[in-house]
Order: structure tokens, then sequence, then C-alpha cells
């Protein structure tokens, strides 16, 4: 199993990039364009992760969901929120049944 070392490498150029210049990459564009155009771009990859599903090619489907990921850690990031975080609450919710979970939340 692959650890996960490359999504902390991964953040860790994220939290570069949140400083550098618009011009510099594509990640410090998107920055730059704030909270809307971040959230835009994670839409725009869920919507193509589901059109990958339908089409049933696993290929294709790993790199949407692999673009899905990197926008949503983008989007994690701009609000200084790290991969752990979401770990942490992934460690929390194994062993909840889903439908458990969810009444959790709203009560």
């Amino acid at each position: 199993m692959i650890d996960l070392e490359v999504i902390h490498r991964v953040q860790a150029t994220l939290r570069e990039r949140k400083g550098s210049a618009p011009d510099s990459s594509y990640v410090a564009s998107l920055y730059a364009k704030g909270t809307d155009a971040i959230c835009k771009k994670v839409a725009e990859e869920a919507a193509e992760t589901i059109m990958a599903a339908k089409d049933g090619d696993r290929l294709h489907l790993v790199r949407e969901v692999t673009d899905l990921w990197f926008h949503s850690m983008i989007l994690l990031a701009h609000f200084d929120i790290g991969v752990d975080d979401v770990m942490v609450e992934f460690r929390r919710r194994e062993g909840i049944s889903g439908i458990d979970e969810k009444k959790s939340r709203s009560e």
C-alpha cells in the first residue's frame, strides 16, 4: 500500500504556492482568484469525475478523482486546513455507520 507521503509533499507545495505571485503557477493563480474560483474548479472536477464514472473507464476515473482531490486540497489549503485534519475525521468516522454518522451531525 502507498502511504500518504506523496499527499503531504503535494500539500507542502500547495502551501508554498499560497504566497506566490499569481503568474508564477496555476495554483498561485487560483489562490489569487479567491474562494469562488477555487470552489468552481472543485465543482468542475466533481462533474468530470461523475462523467468518468458513468463512462466506466477506470483509468479516466482515476485521473479525474486525482484532479478532484488535488483541487480539493487547494481549497483546504486556502482555508489553512491540512490533509491530516481530514484524516482525523476519517479516523473518527471509522466503524460508524453512515446513517448514525449523518444523524450525529444534525443533533
